[in-house]
């Protein structure tokens, strides 16, 4: 008779064991899914934003200068006083270069299809700066390769044969385009803020020019 009775408590003690181990089992189960779950929640903004940025990046580099804008197919009306009322300023033909500085180009440089396709490029490459949706450190790298890139194109219109001269003539065309794109303050602190805390590392891209200058007549 004792030894039944120890034989039952032994019976429902394993099945008691069975029952908690099974509910531990079950819990556990539904604590990793919820665990998953509010993993995958946390991590969608996550990967929305990459997807955005890698959308913004490929949109940057495929951002390029034509022959249309250095021949002035669709050159931009005055802007007047709009020119300078937000930090964008006014794109109306909407080819990524502000039309004020665009026409600067065009009625200091009339004769030189070359002079202004270097110029043109690197005002085009110094507005992504300033017209940035997406600023991060994907997109600020990728603009920075731009401008990088433009920054060398201009030196393609000039020979090296003479080193000062070319520093010279490069400095002043640099010039140019950064005194009229950066005039005033708040630009100035826009492209100060726009890298600052969000540049990544980058090499200079192979090709410097959107276009191929030595096919340009002048």
């Amino acid at each position: 008779m004792f030894l039944g009775w120890k034989n039952n408590n032994l019976g429902n003690s394993n099945r008691n064991f069975y029952l908690i181990f099974k509910k531990i089992l079950k819990w556990g189960a539904v604590a990793a899914v919820v665990l998953y779950v509010a993993v995958v929640l946390i991590r969608i903004p996550h990967f929305y934003n990459l997807r955005k940025t890698e959308e913004q990046v490929a949109k940057i580099h495929a951002t390029k200068l034509t022959l249309d804008d250095v021949l002035g197919v669709n050159l931009p009306p005055e802007p007047g006083a709009l020119a300078d009322v937000t930090i964008e300023g006014v794109d109306s033909n909407q080819n990524g270069i502000r039309d004020d500085v665009e026409l600067a180009i065009f009625k200091e440089y009339p004769n030189s299809a070359k002079t202004r396709a270097v110029l043109l490029q690197y005002a085009l490459a110094l507005q992504m700066e300033m017209a940035q949706t997406i600023v991060n450190a994907g997109t600020v790298t990728a603009v920075a390769e731009d401008s990088g890139r433009a920054y060398m194109c201009i030196g393609e219109i000039t020979s090296r044969d003479d080193i000062k001269k070319f520093i010279e003539i490069s400095d002043r065309l640099h010039s140019f385009v950064e005194i009229r794109q950066l005039n005033n303050e708040v630009r100035k602190k826009a492209q100060k803020d726009f890298y600052n805390n969000n540049l990544g590392s980058y090499s200079s891209l192979d090709e410097t020019c959107d276009l191929d200058i030595s096919k340009l007549s002048n």
